[in-house]
C-alpha cells in the first residue's frame, strides 16, 4: 500500500495514540520532514520525547506522549504565508488566541508561526497542533 502523505499519517497516529492514552506510538515510515516537525513537538512540551528506529526499509520513529495533543493535523494545501498574514492562519487552524501552534516551513529551517513572527519571515505552512 502507498502512502499518499506520510506526515498527514504521522499527525492522525499522534492524534489518535492521545486520544485513547497510550503513552507510546511508532510512526511507521521516517522522513526528514516528519523528523523536523517532532524536534518542534518536542521544544513546545507537546510530546516527551522521540526515537528514530532504523528497520532496514524506510525507518520508523517511536514517540513518547504526555497527553497533551487534543488534535494534531496537516494543512492541506501547503499555503504560502507572508510575515504579515499568520493572524488569519491562526484564526482558522486554532481554537484560540495563544493556544497551540502552527507549524511552518521557511528558509531557515522549520519553526513554528510565532518563531517567524518573530524573526519576520514568511514561509508555507505545513501542520497545526493543539
Amino acid at each position: 500500500m502507498t502512502r499518499l502523505d506520510p506526515l498527514a499519517d504521522a499527525m492522525s497516529t499522534l492524534t489518535n495514540g492521545s486520544m485513547l492514552g497510550k503513552r507510546e506510538v511508532v510512526i511507521n515510515i521516517a522522513s526528514k520532514l516528519i523528523g523536523k516537525v517532532l524536534k518542534v513537538l518536542k521544544e513546545h512540551g507537546y510530546i516527551d520525547e522521540f526515537e528514530y528506529v532504523d528497520d532496514g526499509r524506510f525507518g520508523k520513529y517511536v514517540v513518547r506522549l504526555n497527553g497533551r495533543i487534543n488534535k494534531a493535523g496537516v494543512i492541506k494545501p501547503r499555503f504560502p504565508v507572508k510575515v504579515g498574514e499568520f493572524s488569519r492562519w491562526e484564526k482558522i487552524y486554532l481554537p484560540a488566541e495563544n493556544v497551540g501552534l502552527i507549524i511552518v516551513s521557511t528558509n531557515q529551517g522549520v519553526m513554528t508561526h510565532r518563531e517567524a513572527k518573530e524573526r519576520g519571515i514568511g514561509g508555507v505552512l505545513i501542520a497545526y497542533c493543539y
